[in-house]
């Protein structure tokens, strides 16, 4: 069979340094010390690698992001966050030659711990093996810090993958020529960055990585040297920012909070024509597509008066906060129909019906609920952009997600009100609630140029946190709990085979 062998760091990745990937799992696996620690050893890595000691930099580098943590939070962390940030930095044309060729045996050689990489190159970039370091494990679970298998081995390990096949070597070998390539030795045929694609090539019908959908951790932007250094000057000015603008936005009155959006450095922008306060009690249902908590207090500003909002596992501290009134749902359809009727009966209300947060440019499967209880629907297309933070979390404390939204130097809010869905388009007129979702989801999706899914709160939870979003997972073996992982994860990836092939 056909075989490729990778070099991912320099090669699939831009990136030759994996410096902010390591970054990555110090402040979503530890937090904001360990960030800073790393961060400080920085200039000492870089001499190291300037004197030739790179593996000895390397070696800091997974000391100090792992060193006391635990493998369930490290196997998190390379689930939930790194694949969006790998993804970011993947080198399209390498990717291509890689990825191409049908069917091929795939794999990818890595300096960075192999549980760090293996989600995201088997789920996005088909890799069928792994080839990294492995960390040391302790009898209590704790990742020491030092690593099992050195990187002198590579050039061993694949040519031990290898041994079986017919020719006992692989058919090409992709990478930089340097001492941690020595697998490229090994191969029939090699090729060095950079790639060049065929002229003429239509770059849209060109193969594509699986894209990323769900996504934790806090962090935006790739944690580099300067980011990281910027980061950690900017939070405690972003804490007292934040302390600042809760304690106004949620003082003052709602139909204020647009005119001190802008001194306080954030932006809402307004799209579509928001419709008149109802003339009878009976009130409009607002259906909004789900970025951020923010969304059902945002449109209370917009509209300058408060609308209640369905809510569902929002925090305590998040209620306590909010200027507008919530409803909590039970997640009982019966009961949860009957709190909605008794809402609209007094008037508007809020609701996002894909009952999660969704950071990337897809909607979740809306649920039909909303369609059974009213024909008076009025979609509303959220979107936001922040520089620094996440406002979200599904593995994270829930009850920080206002403050990292707050934290961000300037948060910009867009708002497009579509026209009331006709008469005809509603259950009213004969449409199944089903029907009625789904179109409501297309004419969302399609004004913010997005796409749909059939993925629903729990896909998300049991990609990112492990669990279904409403209970903790029972406890099972390690590798039980990764094999449940990997199904989910795999379920969601194979989804968009029509990307990958």
């Amino acid at each position: 069979m056909d075989s490729v062998v990778s070099e991912l760091e320099g090669t699939l990745l831009k990136d030759p340094d994996p410096f902010c990937y390591f970054m990555l799992v110090a402040f979503e696996a530890s937090g904001l010390l360990r960030f800073a620690a790393l961060l400080m050893l920085w200039p000492a890595i870089r001499l190291l690698e300037v004197f030739g000691k790179g593996e000895m930099g390397l070696k800091v580098m997974i000391f100090v992001a792992t060193a006391g943590v635990r493998m369930s939070e490290i196997e998190a962390v390379a689930r939930a966050v790194l694949p969006k940030f790998y993804l970011d930095d993947v080198e399209m044309e390498a990717w291509r030659v890689f990825g191409g060729g049908g069917e091929r045996r795939r794999v990818v050689v890595t300096r960075m711990p192999r549980i760090m990489v293996e989600m995201f190159v088997k789920g996005h970039l088909r890799a069928d093996e792994v080839v990294g370091s492995e960390l040391a494990v302790n009898q209590f679970g704790f990742a020491t810090g030092f690593i099992k298998e050195g990187f002198d081995s590579v050039h061993e390990r694949v040519a031990k993958l290898f041994e079986g096949d017919d020719d006992g070597q692989p058919s090409l070998g992709l990478g930089r020529s340097n001492p941690g390539s020595s697998y490229l030795s090994l191969c029939k045929e090699k090729l060095s960055p950079p790639f060049m694609s065929s002229k003429g090539q239509d770059h849209n019908q060109m193969i594509q990585p699986a894209p990323v959908i769900f996504h934790d951790g806090r962090l935006v932007k790739r944690p580099t040297p300067s980011t990281a250094l910027l980061i950690l000057l900017w939070i405690p000015l972003g804490i007292l920012l934040a302390a600042i603008r809760i304690l106004i936005y949620s003082s003052f009155p709602i139909r204020l909070v647009l005119l001190l959006a802008p001194i306080l450095g954030g932006k809402v922008k307004v799209k579509g024509k928001p419709p008149l306060p109802p003339a009878t009690n009976s009130g409009v249902l607002f259906v909004c597509t789900h970025r951020t908590l923010m969304d059902p207090v945002v449109l209370s500003a917009v509209l300058g008066r408060k609308i209640p909002a369905v809510t569902y596992s929002v925090s305590r501290f998040s209620e306590l906060l909010s200027p507008i009134p919530t409803i909590r749902l039970t997640r009982i359809r019966d009961i949860d129909a009957q709190k909605i009727k008794r809402e609209l009966e007094n008037g508007d209300l809020a609701v996002c019906p894909e009952g999660t947060t969704c950071r990337e440019p897809f909607l979740l499967r809306f649920s039909a609920l909303f369609a059974e209880l009213t024909d008076r629907i009025v979609p509303v297309a959220m979107n936001y952009r922040v520089g620094f933070f996440h406002a979200t979390t599904a593995r994270g404390w829930k009850a920080m997600d206002p403050i990292f939204f707050f934290m961000n130097p300037r948060p910009v809010y867009e708002v497009t009100f579509l026209n009331q869905l006709p008469v005809e388009a509603t259950c009213s007129a004969g449409k199944s609630p089903y029907d009625v979702a789904n179109y409501v989801q297309k004419i969302l999706a399609a004004t913010l140029g997005f796409e749909c899914t059939n993925f629903t709160r729990k896909d998300k939870y049991r990609i990112l946190a492990g669990n279904d979003g409403t209970v903790a997972v029972s406890n099972c073996s390690r590798g039980d709990g990764v094999k449940k992982l990997l199904g989910a994860f795999k379920k969601v990836v194979g989804t968009f085979k029509p990307f990958i092939h």
